[in-house]
């Protein structure tokens, strides 16, 4: 099988940025979740609250992170480190060190995102001294860390997935949906539908990078968004139909895509194209 396409996300739950080629790093593709929105206590805030964060682009160019919505002037944020002030910021349980972006970028988000709950928004950015380990119950003897993202550095999905996803969602007379629903970075193709959740590795045939697959994506509300307007316009979809589907028999819930840690190739480049290997399962159970 072989990459169809490659995503990074520079700001947690805005949207992404496709690319040819990547730099693969322990915390994810260079520069994934690097930058969140928080409120003012620094907790995460996602399209899960405000769907129309959906609306924010986002562009990484050589000196600046650029945000543009329809509605406001586009906001520069410097890409150098500064030495602004350090808060903590908080994904689920997990409390973050991180830089905050300053007053402008906070007026710029309420403006465009209102407030939340009467709280106002801010833009902080992760702190490169600072390591968010991967739960080691879900890791089997490597060390992981990311940044904003989730709970993962990768995520990784399969474009024979979403075919067999949109086959059933079809029949119940729904539109098709794209694969930026479901906020991939890496998508694979040439693969049989939900074959990548009987993997244990994917690794690049030249050998210079490798994934391990350590846990099933249980999918939330975001998949319900229009990414190009943050509208719902099947309320429960297509969250429903993946739960019929039982792509986990065995888990509650609906899942899509795998979660990923870098087991090696940090530093290295992965681009579009790449032509992959996958070591299922079970090969280990029987060693």
């Amino acid at each position: 099988m072989k990459i169809a396409e490659l995503n990074v996300y520079p700001v947690k739950s805005l949207s992404r940025i496709s690319l040819e080629r990547a730099t693969l790093g322990v915390r994810g593709l260079a520069y994934d979740r690097h930058w969140m929105v928080v409120d003012q206590v620094g907790r995460f805030v996602t399209q899960r609250q405000v769907p129309g964060m959906a609306r924010i682009t986002v562009r990484l160019e050589d000196d600046w992170l650029v945000l543009e919505h329809p509605e406001a002037q586009p906001l520069a944020i410097a890409m150098a480190c500064h030495d602004g002030p350090r808060l903590t910021a908080y994904v689920w349980d997990d409390a973050c060190q991180a830089l905050d972006e300053g007053e402008e970028a906070s007026r710029w988000l309420t403006a465009v995102l209102g407030d939340l709950r009467g709280s106002t928004l801010r833009l902080v950015r992760f702190d490169d001294g600072h390591q968010r380990p991967v739960a080691a119950r879900y890791l089997q003897g490597e060390a992981a860390h990311t940044a904003f993202a989730d709970g993962f550095p990768y995520l990784i999905a399969s474009r024979a997935s979403l075919d067999a996803l949109n086959l059933e969602l079809q029949r119940k007379g729904l539109l098709p949906l794209p694969m930026n629903r479901f906020r991939p970075n890496i998508v694979v193709e040439g693969a049989s539908a939900f074959a990548e959740d009987g993997w244990r590795e994917v690794t690049a045939s030249e050998g210079h990078y490798r994934f391990g697959l350590r846990k099933p994506c249980q999918r939330c509300k975001i998949t319900t968004i229009d990414q190009a307007n943050g509208i719902i316009h099947v309320p429960g979809e297509p969250l429903q139909t993946l739960i019929q589907m039982k792509t986990q028999p065995l888990r509650p819930g609906a899942y899509f895509g795998q979660n990923a840690t870098l087991l090696k190739g940090a530093g290295q480049h992965i681009a579009v194209g790449d032509w992959l290997e996958a070591i299922p399962t079970s090969m280990f159970a029987e060693c």
